[in-house]
């Protein structure tokens, strides 16, 4: 993975940039992660330009569903939006965390904060219990951090990557 750059960040964008440049690079298996706001927007990405820049080369993109970090987006906060739905149906408390099996993958969602949720796409052979943990200890350590100021520089940081301007 190229690390996303960092450039012009505030310390605790850069330290969530590290910890989420860490998980996807210590955690064997892990294809793509993405953090989402409570209102589905993209605040990170393990790879936020790799899916435009391999599609301009003429690439089939690597990564998440489809290659992009929005349709990873996309897919987490809806999962996140109906485990919600069914939780509240169900008088059940809060979602911590949903674990998707397929053939050909792994998808885990697990709540931050606020609504906030990280999103894992994982290789058919990566270990579960593995990603799982990996995962808790990013919204540990990322969890208390993640306020409406930062979860604001990190959409503006997004939206500057997607459309290629400056900040």
């Amino acid at each position: 993975m190229t690390a996303p750059s960092t450039f012009g960040l505030s310390s605790e964008a850069r330290n969530l940039h590290w910890l989420l440049t860490n998980l996807v690079e210590e955690v064997p298996g892990i294809q793509s992660v993405a953090v989402v706001s409570s209102d589905g927007l993209l605040l990170l990405s393990s790879d936020p330009g790799h899916a435009a820049e391999a599609r301009e080369a003429g690439e089939t993109p690597r990564g998440g569903p489809r290659g992009s970090a929005a349709d990873l987006a996309t897919v987490v906060s809806g999962i996140g939006s109906l485990t919600l739905g069914a939780a509240k149906l169900m008088d059940s408390g809060g979602v911590k965390h949903t674990m998707v099996a397929m053939d050909e993958g792994s998808l885990f969602v697990m709540s931050i904060s606020d609504g906030s949720l990280l999103g894992v796409h994982g290789s058919a052979d990566c270990d579960m219990t593995v990603v799982s943990y990996h995962m808790a200890l990013f919204v540990g350590r990322a969890g208390h951090v993640l306020t409406p100021e930062l979860r604001s520089e990190l959409r503006k940081s997004m939206e500057s990557k997607s459309t290629g301007s400056p900040r």
